[in-house]
């Protein structure tokens, strides 16, 4: 029953996290028009975008850190709750705003809570779990969050997001307050983190942060955030730039449900993506599995870019292969970056590697805005160049250790 409780509070924590995910993608549009009023135009409501991602993005890097050591210090699975009750707060809060800038700063602090979701519940389910069931478990986690991106897109289809009508978004960012609340109470802590804890290990041993920074594990550490930053960058300076795409096509055309029907396109193949993506590094290999996504990424973005417009009848389906290739990575990481460190800095190290990734995401999203506006609110263009990002994780992987069959200590 324990183990369940554990699963089911990480389960859910990063569930709601994608649907905070997926949230301004689906809703920029029609929040520009709405605060911008006449001033609205393409390329000015496209740079929103780019800004609203890179603060969340920034935050979620900081959060990552904060509330990864925070989870080193007090258990995983307080961690865990002061994360999820960190973005559900604020993430309702959005509902009274009344500029984009205070939206702007409201997405930031859900990224605070969204970037400590992630190190505290890998560690948790990592540490609480038989190394037998970790891919699996890896990749049920790894995929929650699109998951969470799917459930945001059927909001969008059962009630249809709007210029007069998006706040409603906001207040169902808030609903896993419960989760929080009940992840605080009843889930049990990490048996490896207290007896570490009981063993004087943390005493012993300089802070998460700079150990994870210094020799033996600061080219783990390095490497790490590379490969967790490919991914990042390639998702949101590139793959979700195709919904506003498919929201301007469609939206032209009259179509205002086709930008919630394009997500969830892009949401069934990420679910499946994100919890093969586990299995297949365990058939495969670690690095073989991370060289071939990379590939097969670059070439599916690019090409969807390059090749194909929303309402062509091949644009969904290309678009749920895309959510497939692109998101096994997110199943493979959270089985990858565990193993990388031991127990006691395991869940400062997990986070930095995954969120470290975001500052750079962050710039590139910003680099992406700033397409916008010189590609003339171009949406193929701006795409077409960022997704070559993950060309560059077919070299980085070559400078990483295979962990396959590795348990952890």
């Amino acid at each position: 029953m324990r183990r369940f409780l554990v699963i089911a509070a990480a389960f859910l924590g990063w569930l709601f996290s994608g649907v905070q995910l997926g949230l301004m993608p689906l809703a920029s549009l029609s929040v520009s028009r709405n605060l911008m009023g006449s001033e609205f135009s393409d390329a000015i409501a496209g740079d929103w975008f780019a800004r609203y991602t890179a603060s969340l993005m920034f935050g979620a890097a900081i959060g990552g850190i904060i509330f990864g050591q925070l989870g080193d210090r007090i258990g995983r699975s307080k961690g865990l709750a002061w994360s999820v009750l960190c973005y559900s707060v604020f993430g309702g809060l959005g509902y009274m705003v009344s500029s984009q800038e205070q939206l702007l700063v409201l997405r930031f602090m859900v990224g605070l809570g969204i970037g400590g979701v992630w190190p505290n519940g890998v560690a948790l389910i990592a540490e609480f779990w038989p190394d037998v069931s970790r891919p699996t478990l890896a990749g049920i986690f790894g995929m929650s969050a699109n998951l969470g991106v799917f459930v945001m897109s059927q909001l969008g289809s059962f009630k249809q997001v709007t210029p007069d009508s998006w706040r409603w978004l906001m207040l169902a960012g808030a609903t896993p307050l419960i989760v929080g609340l009940g992840t605080m109470v009843i889930v049990p802590e990490s048996p490896k983190w207290l007896a570490a804890r009981n063993t004087g290990e943390g005493t012993k041993r300089a802070t998460p942060m700079r150990e994870c920074f210094r020799p033996p594990l600061l080219r783990l550490t390095l490497i790490g955030i590379c490969l967790g930053a490919v991914p990042l960058i390639g998702a949101w300076g590139a793959s979700k730039w195709m919904i506003p795409w498919a929201d301007k096509v469609g939206g032209a055309a009259g179509l205002h449900g086709y930008k919630a029907t394009t997500q969830a396109y892009w949401a069934v193949g990420a679910v499946l993506g994100s919890l093969l993506g586990a299995h297949i590094a365990n058939l495969l290999g670690r690095r073989l599995t991370y060289f071939l996504i990379s590939l097969a990424a670059t070439l599916m973005t690019c090409g969807i870019f390059v090749f194909m417009k929303p309402l062509q009848p091949a644009f969904l389906p290309a678009i749920f292969a895309q959510g497939f290739i692109a998101t096994i990575f997110f199943g493979w990481l959270p089985l990858y970056l565990p193993e990388l460190f031991p127990t006691s800095v395991r869940a400062t190290g997990t986070g930095v590697t995954y969120n470290f990734g975001r500052f750079a995401t962050a710039a590139g999203v910003l680099a992406a805005g700033a397409l916008m506006h010189l590609f003339n609110g171009d949406y193929s263009r701006v795409g077409t160049v960022t997704s070559l990002v993950y060309a560059f994780g077919m070299i980085v992987i070559c400078f990483a250790p295979d962990t396959t069959g590795k348990k952890l200590e």
